[in-house]
């Protein structure tokens, strides 16, 4: 018999992970706003800082956003002058994205957040590295997907 306990919303742990991320997120918004950045564009150029020349494919993938989401972020980035896009030479149906001078610039000026947000939290960095693992574990456990930075 299922216990009326497993009804809690307090108690599932879909609800507490969504209000983490949401807090989050939150936390993020308040050091993103003044550099015009969104979260979901932040993780963008997270992605492109640490690999260069990526495909929107491979951006798409591990980003978990479908193309309709994708294009427009990646067309404001652009805009702002932060990525370059352009076709593969050896296949045209490739799109390859490129972080701009200014895009480089914009990293030295975000380094310093994830820090501090950690900080802000109160959380050591050895329980944070703790819930990440747990996380990511529960991540692959539940993602119907095969996960890009799973090894």
């Amino acid at each position: 018999m299922i216990s009326d306990e497993n009804l809690i919303l307090e108690e599932q742990l879909s609800f507490i992970m969504y209000l983490c991320s949401k807090e989050t997120i939150k936390r993020y918004k308040e050091y993103l706003d003044p550099l015009d950045l969104t979260y979901t564009q932040y993780l963008a150029m997270l992605v492109l800082w640490n690999g260069d020349k990526i495909s929107v494919n491979d951006l798409s993938k591990r980003l978990y956003l479908d193309s309709g989401t994708l294009t427009p972020l990646l067309k404001k980035l652009e805009g702002k002058g932060l990525i370059e896009r352009y076709r593969d030479r050896n296949d045209e149906r490739v799109v390859l994205v490129n972080v701009a001078p200014k895009g480089f610039e914009l990293k030295d000026k975000v380094k310093h957040i994830p820090e501090k947000i950690l900080a802000e939290t109160g959380i050591p960095a050895s329980e944070a590295t703790e819930i990440l693992t747990t996380l990511k574990s529960v991540l692959e456990r539940t993602s119907v997907d095969k996960l890009p930075f799973k090894k």
